[in-house]
């Protein structure tokens, strides 16, 4: 579980401070998609950074697993994103000169255990992701040679294979056609649901709504409104 509890976040600005978050709270449930949605520049994405702890508040806690976040070092903080976050950007931001298994191996076996039972067991799970996002048959290819929503879902599966409490996304459809985007968003709900991981998505397209399980509306960094989707 995720829990942002009355955050608060600002920018130098000249000479004064903007605010981006304004007394956000915010909740992320386990087997939930709860959707960020808003016009551009209304403080969606400085929520998902907060909510990563690659940022810290100015002031309010961020809650992962009930352990408060907002205070952790740096090292500390990326411990906690490598066990416990998985983070799916807008671009897959994967290795050119790795193939998709071999993408997902690397996240999975980072900072764990040399033993081979523990290799194997990553092995396993991997092999089980790239079944599961449909990409069994494409697991030897290198990005190059697969189709946009293939790699978007590669970075998905990246993101999973450490097993995260918490899964955060940025505007997973930005750069698909609306019959990928389709296809993605449901992957994702599906995922959640299954693997019971508390998933905040960013999006300004509302077509995919039927997707998310609850949605909430950013306006000038504050949430204007929350609701529970039509699902």
């Amino acid at each position: 579980m995720i829990t942002l509890d009355d955050v608060t976040l600002t920018f130098p600005d000249g000479a004064g401070r903007i605010t981006a978050v304004d007394s956000v709270t915010l909740y992320g449930r386990p087997g939930v998609v709860t959707g960020i949605t808003g016009p551009s520049g209304s403080g969606k994405s400085s929520i998902l950074a907060l909510a990563a702890t690659l940022i810290r508040p100015d002031s309010g806690r961020v809650l992962i697993d009930g352990e408060d976040a907002s205070g952790l070092s740096a090292e500390q903080a990326t411990r906690l994103r490598r066990e416990r976050i998985g983070i799916v950007f807008q671009q897959s931001n994967l290795l050119p000169s790795l193939t998709a298994r071999e993408q997902l191996q690397v996240m999975g076996e980072l900072g764990g255990s040399r033993r081979k039972s523990a290799r194997a067991a990553v092995r396993d799970r991997v092999d089980g992701l790239l079944d599961a996002v449909g990409l069994a048959e494409h697991a030897d290819k290198r990005p190059a040679q697969l189709s946009g929503g293939q790699r978007q879902r590669v970075a998905i599966a990246r993101a999973l294979v450490r097993q995260p409490s918490v899964l955060l996304v940025d505007e997973p459809t930005s750069a698909l056609d609306q019959e990928r985007g389709a296809a993605i968003m449901d992957l994702i709900a599906r995922l959640t649901h299954g693997q019971e991981t508390a998933t905040l998505l960013v999006t300004h397209d509302l077509v995919h709504s039927p997707t998310l399980d609850e949605i909430v509306t950013v306006v000038d960094g504050r949430i204007a409104t929350g609701s529970r989707a039509g699902r």
